[in-house]
């Protein structure tokens, strides 16, 4: 079997991790794609990218794509003992819906198109199955718990141990929630590095509890009472806060007014466990500069779409 010459398009879901108290484990796929077509060449880098991220088209092979394709092909090649058979030249167009650095898994849906392109182009791309998927994914990315909702669709909890990561996908009764977008961006890696290395343990087991109580809230359909206090975090927002102080005043105003609510992933974004006729209806809440999107959870994952592209339309 040869090379898929393409071309491949490849659908992937936004995430919002961590969702409160679940910091670098929980993770939920969302109804907003990128879309990424990959096609084999004769020579040579072409790169087009529509919506977000436009302004990185020109990096070459220095692009998120790029550089993920040609690691996922090189996994394959020693996969299938083949040694190295890079193709020749690669055709990249990206239509992103993905708001980029708003804590909605940008980076890990570009991540995780890569992987899924580059095995539905190689030959021996069945070699690689959705753990060492995942593993790759992480490795790329640094943590798992965007990638691996990104993969699995639905509601995930993701883990490292020994021998890499891992995750459990489950299916969550809370269906609908409604992003609220910033204009501002703001860099995972400045999010992260306002973190302390040490927290109280009080708040430390505080979190366990929440954690623990939010997968039971999701996965069991309660109340809106129970998710408002499942979704309470003492680990990381608080700390983040003067980074984004917009996106943490509007998580406290939602939460007075008894909407679970919480950072999405390192934000700005805020996630909200609630509907956009809701939120409509607290104007005075939610306040002006907010692009809200309102989602459904995804029940798929990234996956390689079939018929007409429609990147093209």
């Amino acid at each position: 079997m040869g090379w898929t010459e393409g071309p491949v398009l490849v659908r992937t879901p936004a995430t919002s991790a961590n969702l409160g108290p679940g910091f670098d484990s929980l993770g939920l796929a969302l109804t907003l794609y990128d879309d990424v077509e990959v096609e084999l060449t004769g020579a040579g880098l072409a790169i087009e990218v529509d919506g977000e991220g436009a302004e990185v088209a020109d990096r070459g092979d220095r692009h998120l794509i790029v550089k993920v394709l040609r690691r996922t092909f090189d996994v394959l090649d020693d996969l299938a003992g083949t040694g190295p058979a890079r193709p020749a030249g690669l055709r990249l167009r990206c239509r992103n819906r993905i708001p980029h650095s708003r804590g909605l898994g940008s980076s890990s849906a570009a991540i995780v198109a890569g992987i899924v392109a580059a095995r539905a182009l190689h030959p021996a791309g069945s070699l690689l199955g959705e753990e060492a998927a995942l593993r790759l994914a992480t490795d790329i990315e640094g943590h798992p718990d965007n990638v691996a909702p990104c993969l699995a669709g639905g509601l995930t909890v993701a883990w490292t141990t020994w021998d890499g990561p891992k995750s459990v996908r489950l299916e969550s009764k809370v269906t609908q929630v409604v992003a609220l977008v910033p204009e501002q961006r703001l860099a995972t890696e400045r999010a992260r590095g306002l973190l302390p290395e040490t927290v109280p343990h009080g708040d430390a087991a505080a979190n366990a509890g929440r954690a623990a109580l939010l997968v039971a809230a999701l996965t069991g359909g309660l109340d809106a009472g129970v998710l408002l206090d499942a979704t309470e975090d003492r680990l990381h927002q608080d700390y983040r806060a003067p980074a984004m102080p917009e996106s943490a005043a509007l998580v406290g105003r939602l939460r007075d007014a008894g909407v679970p609510a919480v950072i999405s992933g390192a934000g700005p974004a805020v996630l909200a466990f609630t509907t956009a006729s809701r939120l409509d209806s607290m104007g005075r809440e939610v306040g002006n500069g907010w692009h809200e999107h309102p989602l459904d959870v995804a029940t798929r994952g990234a996956r390689v779409m079939t018929g007409e592209p429609e990147i093209r339309g």
